[in-house]
């Protein structure tokens, strides 16, 4: 009997491919971090009751001309990943993303809201953000009601990290102007 020795890590191109031709279940949430398939948590009343909360105080703050939110969506990081924040906040682009998903590049802030994917948020996408040069990343602990805002990013993670209660204030460094009441946007 043959043994591995090594795993497949798949790219970012042949996981579309694999999509494409409907080899995964339709109903499947999964992501691509480093070339290896995650099955996604399933999404419980209180996080998707958060996600439209953020969505809902974006929406009546920023204008299309500020950032196009995106929600569930991949974002494509390198060839081995395609996370799929629970938001994003793009720079602003006329097609909205129709050609190609976004980079990198065209992130603002990144969001994930974490219930039971605590640990995994903070042990592997967080430090994958901030390896991509994603400049903001909030994880929003569902349990302590708290936003842990994640800023300054380099190779081995993030150089900052601060934890916001209720009563804080966010400012996202690259969408200048725009104030978050930590309160406002809890559910």
């Amino acid at each position: 009997m043959l043994t591995p020795t090594e795993k497949h890590r798949f790219t970012v191109d042949e996981w579309q491919r694999i999509g494409m031709a409907g080899v995964l279940p339709a109903d499947g949430r999964m992501e691509l971090i480093e070339g290896e398939v995650f099955e996604m948590a399933p999404i419980g009343p209180n996080h998707g009751g958060q996600e439209k909360r953020l969505i809902a105080w974006f929406s009546q703050h920023l204008t299309p001309k500020q950032a196009i939110i995106s929600a569930q969506d991949p974002i494509r990081l390198g060839d081995f990943s395609e996370p799929q924040p629970d938001l994003a906040l793009l720079r602003p682009r006329e097609d909205f993303y129709a050609k190609a998903h976004p980079t990198a590049d065209d992130v603002l802030l990144l969001i994930e809201i974490a219930d039971t994917t605590l640990e995994r948020d903070r042990a592997h996408k967080v430090p994958l953000y901030a390896r991509y040069g994603i400049r903001e990343s909030w994880v929003v602990n569902l349990a302590e009601r708290t936003v842990e805002v994640y800023t300054k990013p380099a190779s081995h993670g993030y150089g900052s990290c601060w934890i916001a209660g209720e009563g804080d204030v966010l400012r996202p460094e690259l969408l200048v102007g725009v104030e978050v009441l930590v309160g406002e946007v809890l559910v």
